[in-house]
Order: C-alpha cells, then structure tokens, then sequence
C-alpha cells in the first residue's frame, strides 16, 4: 500500500480553489487527482464552473453566487479523503499507440535550423537525448524510449499539449533531457519532444522547447474533425491515457500520413481498467500485463 502527503488548499481570488497533493510529480500523485477530479465530475456539484487536473495537482474554478467557497472546499475535503485509500483510485482509460519515426529528417532540420538556442548546437536534439542518457546506440535507445507506455498526467499550453510520464521503469531507465537554454519559434505539428522525464506531441505548429527526438505519423489535434475517432472530440488526449510509442521506418510513417489526409485511419487503442494499486505493487510486471495483445 502507498501513501500520499496531506492535500494543501488554497483559494486562488474569488474564484478559484487549487489543491496541491504534492510539490514533486509522481504517478501516486497524478493517479490521485485524476481521481478526484472524475469524482468531481460525477457528482455534478452546482456552482462548479471547471476542473482542470495537472500533475501533482488540480484547479477548481466555482461561481461564488452559487456555491459558497466554504461548502466547496468541505466537498473537496471531504473527497480527497476518500481517494487517500489507494483502493479507491482505480481508473477506466484507454492505452493508445502513437506511431513514431524517430531521428526522421524533420526533427533533423529543426536540429540545426534553432542549434543557436541548443547546450550542443555540434548535435541533433537526437544525438543530445542520446549522449544525456548515456546511449552510444540509436536502436538501443529507440527501445528504451518506447518499450513502455507514458501516463498522460495533464493537457495544456498548445491546445491538446499532453503530458507523457512514463510507467514501469525504475528511475534510472528513465529517460530523461535537459530543454532548450532558449525556446524554439517554431516547432513542427506532430514534432515527438521529450523535456525532463516528459514526452509529449506537440499538437500544432508553435514555440516550444523539448529536444525533438521524431514525428509522431498521427495527429494529437484534428480541427477538422476528418477521423472518426476524433469526432466527438478535437484532442486525442484524455488526462490518464497511456500512450505507447512504436516505432516505425520512412515507409510506413508516409502510409500512416497518407491514410491521416484520407481520413481513414484508425487509432489504435483499448479501454482499460487501470488499479494505481496493482501498479504500485508490482510496477513493470503490471504495466505488461496491461499491454498483453496490445
């Protein structure tokens, strides 16, 4: 069994409740807010304006004429001590792959076109993830990147910007960078950037500042609602995905694309029922077993 530190809380203006579950991120932490935040949404509170879940934390906007701050926070209360009991944080979510080509000619080019901003402008953003992480071997660390699959802990800054934490590893397997000394202008759409132990895809053309390691061939952000799995929504990502990065050549990463442009490509993904408390208990096997026929 784990346990979580006591939840601070504090009012954020006329408006707002932030609740801070702890001041380092953990999975343990995010699985408790992702879980606090679902019971917030169910129970439908009247007053409550929005939700917003981050890693270690969550935001709570209210309409004060409607719901006194005092009522709101003995609910919050009230919840957060039922979800310190790791049994009760158990999540319905979906495992998603997100096929990547890694040190594509794309990533490559940003590499040298912003090297003036970069610790190294003498290496791609690939060759730095690389050399920080100890690996002299491109296959080697493509396997260690994306053998296991990241916990999306929050959504933000470019619209369907989602972090990814990874699961199943000790703290030493994890990989993990250093971001820009100053952010890039401009990142390509679907550019695959890790910055600290996070991976994310960013969504859209826009600055940003993690080392890019590959192009995801699938897009995280669909204005234009053409795939049929984005329908109901313009973001991929969902606070508690787990995204499973394969990698894949040239070849099938311009098939994908194609298919992407037609319309008709599928995600590949399954509905799952994640238990934190599995997890923590027996860590990697659990997470391969979530994977088994994925």
């Amino acid at each position: 069994m784990f346990t979580l530190p006591e939840t601070r809380f504090d009012f954020g203006g006329d408006e707002y409740i932030y609740a801070e579950i702890s001041r380092d991120m953990s999975a343990e932490s995010n699985f408790k807010a992702l879980a606090i935040v679902n019971e917030l949404r169910e129970r439908n509170i009247p007053g409550i304006v929005d939700i917003v879940p981050s890693n270690a934390s969550y935001l709570v906007r209210y309409n004060p004429e409607i719901l006194s701050p005092r009522d709101l926070l003995d609910y919050l209360k009230e919840i957060d001590i039922t979800k310190s009991d790791p049994a009760q944080l158990n999540l319905s979510i979906r495992m998603v792959e997100i096929p990547t080509w890694y040190d594509d000619p794309i990533s490559r080019q940003y590499s040298e076109r912003f090297k003036n901003r970069h610790q190294e402008p003498g290496l791609s953003n690939f060759e730095f993830a690389m050399k920080a992480n100890g690996f002299t071997d491109k296959e080697a660390f493509i396997e260690a990147h994306s053998r296991m699959p990241n916990l999306i802990t929050m959504v933000g800054f470019l619209p369907g910007t989602a972090w990814g934490f990874p699961l199943g590893l000790a703290p030493g397997e994890i990989i993990q960078t250093p971001k820009y000394l100053s952010p890039r202008t401009h990142t390509p759409r679907q550019g695959v950037g890790i910055g600290g132990a996070f991976t994310v895809v960013y969504p859209v053309n826009g600055t940003g500042s993690y080392q890019l390691i590959g192009m995801s061939a699938v897009p995280v952000y669909d204005a234009d609602k053409r795939l049929i799995d984005l329908e109901d929504a313009y973001f991929l990502a969902r606070p508690g995905d787990l995204w499973k990065h394969r990698p894949i050549d040239e070849q099938e990463y311009n098939r994908i694309v194609a298919e992407v442009e037609q319309g008709t490509y599928r995600y590949h993904m399954k509905q799952i029922d994640f238990s934190p408390q599995e997890y923590v208990m027996k860590g990697k096997a659990y997470i391969q077993e979530l994977m088994e026929g994925f």
